[in-house]
């Protein structure tokens, strides 16, 4: 009786589409949403390291512009006051507001200063919500994926014990397939999870990274306009 057992649970199909195909209505939408949750998930994370790529190299060039030598009013022509690179804008924001600070008699409006700090905050504060859009995606797929294919296993565990009980067998025919599409559920919320959260950590830091040398141009680039204010 255990050689034909076990020939009948050899002839069930437990690859990932006939534990998909076996699986109640409820552990197939989690299954379904976990997937969608990794493929979300890894676009992501694909998007961020091409973003974050572009964001260090743009950075590099203009710092390597900016401390060549060239005049400030000539480099600003150059990338004009709308540009594309991240730098570029907080640089063309405190630029800006440098021009505007200047009367028609060529004095300077009191409180420049600050005027010009706070244009570049502001600039700063827009690269940050672009670096950081779809970081609270992967904390959250990172945070709940194990908890919801938790779920779907304790339901499909549940179910196959119903199964059992209404069959009154417990033979590894039996007990098997059921078991196994339930932990199926779980496996699927590690794979979501798992890397959400390894990349949500690094992501996290780059941007960090990102925005730190943003603020240290700004800083540098005030003093420059504070030096010019002051003399």
């Amino acid at each position: 009786m255990l050689a034909a057992t076990l020939t009948q649970a050899a002839e069930i199909d437990f690859s990932m589409w006939g534990l998909f195909a076996r699986a109640t209505l409820t552990v197939k939408l989690v299954m379904l949403m976990l997937t969608g949750a990794s493929f979300w998930s890894w676009a992501i994370i694909i998007q961020k390291l091409i973003t974050y790529r572009s964001a260090r190299r743009e950075a590099a060039v203009f710092d390597q512009s900016f401390w060549s030598g060239e005049p400030l009013d000539q480099l600003f022509e150059q990338i004009g006051a709308q540009p594309k690179g991240s730098s570029q804008k907080v640089f063309a924001a405190g630029m800006t507001e440098w021009r505007r600070s200047h009367r028609t008699d060529g004095g300077l409006i009191a409180g420049a200063q600050a005027r010009i700090d706070r244009s570049m905050d502001v600039a700063i504060n827009k690269e940050v919500e672009a670096l950081q859009k779809g970081l609270p995606v992967l904390a959250t797929v990172g945070s709940t994926a194990p908890f919801v294919g938790l779920f779907g296993t304790v339901w499909g565990i549940m179910t196959a014990f119903i199964e059992i009980a209404e069959q009154q067998n417990t033979n590894l025919a039996v007990v098997a397939p059921g078991i196994a599409e339930a932990l199926m559920a779980t496996g699927l919320g590690l794979l979501a999870a798992i890397p959400a959260v390894i990349f949500y950590n690094k992501l996290s830091a780059d941007s960090d990274r990102i925005v730190s040398g943003y603020e240290s141009f700004a800083d540098e680039f005030a003093t420059i306009l504070s030096r010019q204010l002051d003399s």
